[in-house]
């Protein structure tokens, strides 16, 4: 499979990122589950990791969010060495696992309040963390319920709550919105863009859509590696075009005016779509009349040629 070269991280920072991780490798016995693996994520920017089943992504958020240590590499959250003060660098680190964290026969305010007592959240403060969080999470209708009694989304709403009741400046989320039917999925998507105002955040998912829908980056993960990196804030359509007569390189980028083409295969190009409609008009013209032009589709990015490709050449996955 012929994969587009990595794309480097252009997300603009205004500020030191929150988390950084640098070399991050794990083992399985023989299995490289995860490889070589460097990320950084500023405040304000929601990070998607992408991938098939087994790609790493789980592995890679637990080592992010000291549950599982890195045989080789290093992280920090908000300047604190995870490996070398575990403690310090875990009061700025929210996390929600696949499965959320529930304590059945507790409401969904005596277990915020357990969980805001875990991360030392002053006593004094307490009350009125709980307060704020279970506001920020939608969950004022149910406070008092037992979370044995709550439907999916809203546990899901909880186990966002049980993340960010300390305030972290980092979150970590593992397949949010796993599970859900259509309208919960909606509720927790809003909820996750909505953490972006005050934290940094990294979540996991298989979904192109939702990855597309709530990210402002995203990286793609295939066999332990990070095999992509995109911004998609602002993110420019791409053009996928077939010829069947292709011309040399040069000319093909004068006529889309642009120096960014990359040959998928033979006869197969992509390339940002200009802002002139008409110039697109003209070049696909062109192409029907002297390139045998054979297809033509807008891709929103390049995480859906990539990720496509990866599902076209995956073998069946192993969960």
């Amino acid at each position: 499979m012929d994969l587009p070269a990595i794309a480097p991280n252009n997300a603009a920072m205004s500020q030191p990122p929150l988390l950084r991780a640098e070399r991050l490798s794990r083992r399985f016995g023989a299995r490289l589950a995860v490889s070589q693996l460097d990320l950084t994520l500023a405040r304000g920017e929601v990070l998607g990791l992408l991938g098939l089943n087994g790609a790493g992504k789980s592995t890679a958020l637990q080592m992010l969010a000291g549950v599982l240590a890195p045989h080789e590499g290093r992280i920090e959250i908000n300047g604190e060495d995870l490996a070398r003060a575990p403690r310090a660098a875990k009061r700025h680190l929210g996390y929600l696992p696949q499965t959320p964290p529930l304590f059945e026969d507790a409401s969904v305010e005596e277990f915020l309040g357990f969980c805001a007592e875990l991360h030392e959240v002053p006593a004094a403060s307490r009350a009125s963390s709980v307060t704020r969080t279970v506001t920020r999470c939608g969950l004022q209708d149910v406070r008092k319920r037992m979370l044995r009694a709550l439907s999916g989304g809203y546990r899901q709403r909880v186990g966002i709550a049980q993340a960010i009741v300390h305030e972290p400046a980092v979150v970590i989320l593992d397949e949010p919105t796993t599970g859900l039917d259509p309208a919960q999925r909606m509720e927790v998507r809003a909820l996750v863009r909505s953490l972006r105002a005050e934290h940094a955040v990294l979540l996991s998912s298989h979904l192109l859509a939702e990855v597309e829908t709530l990210c402002t980056r995203a990286v793609i993960l295939h066999g332990g590696g990070l095999v992509h990196e995109e911004v998609l804030e602002s993110q420019q359509p791409w053009v996928e075009l077939t010829l069947g007569a292709p011309p040399a390189l040069a000319e093909l980028a004068e006529k889309a005016g642009t120096n960014q083409i990359e040959t998928l295969a033979p006869g197969r190009f992509a390339f940002p779509q200009p802002a002139d409609l008409a110039r697109l008009g003209d070049l696909l013209t062109h192409a029907s009349r002297h390139w045998q032009a054979q297809d033509f589709t807008l891709q929103r990015s390049r995480l859906e040629h990539v990720f496509t490709s990866l599902v076209r050449d995956a073998p069946e996955a192993t969960g």
